[in-house]
This record gives structure tokens, C-alpha cells and sequence, in this order.
């Protein structure tokens, strides 16, 4: 768009096109990532480089420090001539991302509120509203719990108008996302016994992280179907929280189990039903919260490979796909949900934080459909 106007001035078109200039330069952010060298900061930067209204000025990895980023992001090659930043050489932007190992960001976020006044963080640091909540499930002292309950849960769909309003937002867990997502519509109608919602999830490799594992070397990776965390799995805290709905708490099960995909994530959330109910009635509950939403497809074909949703050609695309059947046997109703982890799920779903924080289309850099075959 600058080459645009400023080939357009050469042409004698200058009080009008400074003026747009001027507008287009001013809604334009600066934005740096701590911790740019895992997955998921590789993810942010990919979408960041081809966002039309933000500017990355710095990525940060102490490990990788005066490396080119290509060097770790292939993909980025010809995209960026940016070197990685170590953190002490961290500047002054507009807008952070935070992409750092749980339990790292509430160390340096005192450092890091100096360095923007928008931070959206992706870690699990600041997702909970009580420091009870965090020492269970994370089993170890929150540092900034004075900040719990500060930052805005990440979910566009359940807090849009709150994330407008924040300069800090936390994003929410990929399957926390997924399950929160599939559930938000049928919770809020008080269709199902809360008390009984068991989550069937199944994991790519990639929600582990790049730091190498015993459990992620490939002999011992490929072609598991392997239950790791049949309980207690961390994101049952988030869920809980989120679909606290008058004054009741729902009881989730997680099963996590992980399998051989690289990107992507399949929930299968089996629950029961309080009365008898035709399916119409599902799709009409899903209707009424989600026909305005962007990134929300709901997913029941009577025909074809794709009936239900499928992770596969959700991959790089902010799409949460859900779809359901209800079981008149035993009065089971089973929703089903799928995402990106990478970018529906983590990456994406911050981008579209920001971009409503900004003021910015909400859809803004994240239009890409997928792609099939994959």
C-alpha cells in the first residue's frame, strides 16, 4: 500500500494521498515475540509477517540469539531478513506476544509491561481467575498472583467486547479452546447434565513443544495411539472456568491421547442429554450463539468423507469446526470438535485477540481457507 501511494504522489496526487498516508501509517503497530523460536512463535510470526497492519520489530530467543530466524522457521525463508533478539536486548513496541514454557511469563512480566502496554500472552500463567486454582493444577507457586484475574481470557467468541477493552488478554489451551467451543452453546441452553461430560481428546505431536522428549523421539512417537493423561489433565481448570454459567460449575473428564498427526486436534465430547431431542434442535442451539461468527463452522453432512469435522483440512487455518449426533438409545448426545492447535488453537486465536484489541477487522491476516488434499 505505501508503493502504491507513493507512486501515486510522483503522479501529482499529493494533499489527498499524505492525508491517507498519514491514516494508514498511524493504525500501523509495532510487535515483537518473546520466545519466538518454538512452534508456536513460529506460528505467531508467520502470520504476523503477512498481517497488513502490524510490524514485527523484534523476535526474541536467548538460545538462538544472532541467528537468522529461517534458520529455525524454514518456512520463513525470503520472508524475513530479521535475527533472532536476545531478551535483554528487548525494545520498546506496541504490542508483545508472549510465547514462553508455562510458568516462565509471571518471572519477567513485570519487565515485559514496561516494554508495551498490550500484551497478550500464550502461556497458561495468567488463564486462571484464583491462585488456589493454580497451585492444583500447575503444582507450583504462582509469583503474580495479584495479576490473576487481570488479564482477559483469550476466547473471542464468549468475551469479544471484554478483549476490545483489554490491554492484556491471556490465551486459552488449544484443547481447552476446542472443548470450551463445542460445549459454550449446549452448556448455555442447559440442554445436558453437568455433571456428566466426559472429553475424548485426541493430540498431534506438536502440542508437546519442540523441545525434543523421550516420549517424541520418532521410534517411540510414530504411529501411537497412546492414552498419556487418561485424568487430571491441565485444561480441565480452564474449561471448568469458562463454562461456569449461573453460578454452576460443570464437572469435566478429560482423556488425552495422543496419535500420529503433527498439526491439528479431534475432541469427542460424550454427554446426556436431560430430555429427548431431535437433532434440528442441536443445530438451532448452535445457530443461535454462532451463525455471526467467523471462524465457527458447524460440521453435519448426511454424505461424503468430511460428515463430521476433520483436523486434517483445518491445518493453518483459524477454523473451529463442530459437529454432533445424538444417540436416542441411551439419551447420549456426542459433540465433536476440531482445530489447529497451532493456529486456531494458539497462534491464530492471538492474532485475532489483537486484532480486536487494535480496533482491526477482526479477520484480518487469518483468512486462509486450508488447503485439500493435505
Amino acid at each position: 500500500m505505501i508503493i502504491v501511494l507513493n507512486k501515486l504522489k510522483k503522479l501529482g496526487f499529493v494533499p489527498k494521498l499524505i492525508e491517507w498516508e498519514y491514516e494508514l501509517k498511524k493504525t500501523m503497530i509495532t510487535v515483537s515475540i518473546i520466545g519466538g523460536s518454538g512452534y508456536a512463535g513460529g506460528e505467531l510470526l508467520t502470520l504476523l509477517l503477512n498481517h497488513s497492519k502490524a510490524k514485527v520489530h523484534q523476535v526474541t530467543s536467548n538460545r538462538f540469539a544472532g541467528e537468522p530466524i529461517p534458520f529455525v522457521h524454514p518456512n520463513l525463508r525470503g520472508k524475513t531478513s530479521l535475527s533472532f533478539s536476545h531478551f535483554e536486548d528487548l525494545e520498546k513496541v506496541d504490542f508483545l506476544f508472549i510465547s514462553l514454557p508455562n510458568g516462565e511469563s509471571m518471572r519477567y512480566i513485570d519487565r515485559l509491561m514496561e516494554k508495551a502496554t498490550r500484551i497478550i500472552d500464550l502461556g497458561a500463567d495468567f488463564r486462571l481467575k484464583t491462585e488456589k486454582d493454580w497451585l492444583k493444577w500447575y503444582k507450583i507457586p504462582h509469583l503474580k498472583k495479584e495479576l490473576l484475574g487481570k488479564f482477559i481470557y483469550g476466547l473471542p467468541e464468549l468475551n469479544r467486547d471484554e478483549i476490545k477493552k483489554a490491554n492484556y488478554v491471556a490465551g486459552p489451551g488449544c484443547e481447552a479452546t476446542v472443548t470450551i467451543l463445542t460445549l459454550w452453546p449446549i452448556i448455555k441452553n442447559n440442554l445436558i447434565d453437568k455433571e456428566f461430560i466426559v472429553v475424548d481428546a485426541k493430540m498431534s505431536s506438536s502440542q508437546a513443544g519442540n523441545k525434543p522428549t523421550e516420549s517424541s523421539h520418532h521410534p517411540e512417537r510414530a504411529g501411537v495411539v497412546r492414552s498419556y493423561m487418561p485424568v487430571h489433565h491441565r485444561h480441565t481448570v480452564e474449561v471448568e472456568q469458562e463454562l461456569s454459567l449461573n453460578n454452576t460449575k460443570p464437572k469435566i473428564a478429560i482423556s488425552a491421547t495422543a496419535i500420529e498427526l503433527v498439526r491439528g486436534l479431534l475432541v469427542t465430547i460424550h454427554t446426556k442429554l436431560k430430555e429427548k431431542i431431535e437433532e434440528k434442535a442441536i443445530w438451532k442451539t448452535y445457530r443461535q450463539y454462532y451463525q455471526n461468527e467467523p471462524f465457527i463452522r458447524i460440521v453435519t453432512q448426511k454424505r461424503g468423507l468430511y460428515r463430521y469435522p476433520e483436523p486434517k483440512i483445518l491445518q493453518g487455518t483459524n477454523y473451529c469446526d463442530i459437529g454432533f449426533a445424538v444417540d436416542k438409545h441411551c439419551g447420549r448426545l456426542v459433540l465433536i470438535g476440531a482445530i489447529d492447535n497451532l493456529t486456531r488453537g494458539t497462534a491464530g486465536q492471538a492474532i485475532q485477540c489483537m486484532n480486536l484489541m487494535c480496533g482491526f477487522k477482526e479477520t484480518l491476516g487469518l483468512e486462509f481457507p486450508g488447503l485439500h488434499p493435505v
